[in-house]
């Protein structure tokens, strides 16, 4: 049995939680929000997963500190936006070799750093490591099978990890590739946010498998211009999460593409949604990073036209495909 702590307490961090206390682990959740914790305690319930009993002896807390003391992993699930101020407020508390593993999607637009980078920057002594793949958690909390990857810069790192939330629901594989991981898990939230603008305007499935091929090979472009390794964007935190973020209504960032294409503005999708779309986040860092690197990403283009700059989503599709023509992939010569 290990002692852990979880720190944030949204939908994705109280599915793993009930995940690792079924493991027969120690499972302690933090959640900024002190009305958050009387209703867990109170009610067995979150919001978020109104199906999801919470166990009796899962342990919630507004207090960091108690979260934090004597742990043998910790888990960040709080939204990219929070990663670092809430990893500045856990640094009086992390030990040396303290094991962090995220399971957050994002990249920080000021500094175009993935999460686990942030974590490293603001947590020097702890050993930082990721959790990604496609995983809802409205699946995971019903016990439905799922498989992730647990990335780290050791092999025993990640197969410590991997010992802990296996179970009969939930395979994890591991990898050294962290910075594939991540590019793959906050890319694909762009791309899905094109995939709802489509379902939105009334595509139909050919829209859908366009977006989600080009999508794949958008990222794949940029991850491996950046470092990633090209057999992480095939795999289950590329395309797998890419194929489960645009296909699923579980997922918000489709949701609220949708709501884009059929022309509500970002600001009434989001706040329809009623929960953080990454996607809108990572649009722009997306962008950013495109440009760093010159890599060709129409489709993050288009989408950051739509958020941003008030382009309609059928402009968006016409120009997509009337951009000049051009061959499939470059790496594949003519005879």
């Amino acid at each position: 049995m290990a002692k852990i702590g979880i720190i944030g307490s949204g939908s994705w961090g109280m599915a793993l939680s009930v995940l690792l206390y079924n493991n027969g682990h120690e499972v302690t959740v933090w959640s900024a929000l002190p009305e958050e914790v009387l209703e867990m305690k109170e009610t067995h319930r979150h919001h978020t997963l109104p199906e999801l009993v919470l166990p009796d002896n899962l342990v919630f807390t507004e207090d960091l500190e108690e979260t934090m003391t004597g742990k043998d992993l910790l888990v960040t699930a709080v939204p990219s936006v929070y990663v670092r101020s809430t990893a500045k407020r856990m640094n009086p508390f992390c030990r040396y070799g303290q094991v962090v593993v995220n399971v957050a999607k994002g990249i920080e637009e000021a500094s175009l750093m993935t999460l686990s980078e942030i974590l490293e920057e603001e947590l020097p002594m702890a050993d930082v490591a990721v959790l990604s793949g496609p995983s809802h958690a409205e699946e995971v909390s019903r016990g439905l099978p799922t498989t992730c990857v647990a990335g780290a810069s050791s092999r025993k790192t990640a197969e410590y990890i991997q010992s802990i939330f296996m179970s009969e629901a939930f395979r994890v594989y591991t990898s050294p590739d962290m910075l594939g991981i991540e590019l793959g898990g906050s890319l694909k939230n762009v791309i899905a946010l094109a995939a709802g603008i489509a379902d939105g305007l009334g595509y139909g499935d050919n829209t859908k498998a366009a977006l989600i091929t080009r999508g794949i090979a958008e990222i794949s472009r940029l991850g491996t211009a950046m470092g990633g390794k090209i057999q992480t964007f095939g795999g289950l935190s590329g395309i797998g999460d890419l194929i489960v973020t645009c296909a699923s209504m579980h997922s918000r960032n489709r949701r609220a593409g949708i709501l884009l294409g059929q022309g509500k503005s970002m600001e009434e999708a989001t706040k329809e949604v009623k929960m953080v779309v990454e996607g809108i986040y990572s649009a722009k860092a997306a962008l950013a990073l495109s440009e760093k690197y010159q890599v060709s990403m129409p489709l993050v283009e288009q989408v950051n036209a739509v958020l941003f700059d008030g382009k309609s989503a059928s402009e968006a599709v016409r120009d997509l495909m009337l951009r000049d023509k051009t061959i499939e992939s470059s790496d594949i010569p003519w005879e």
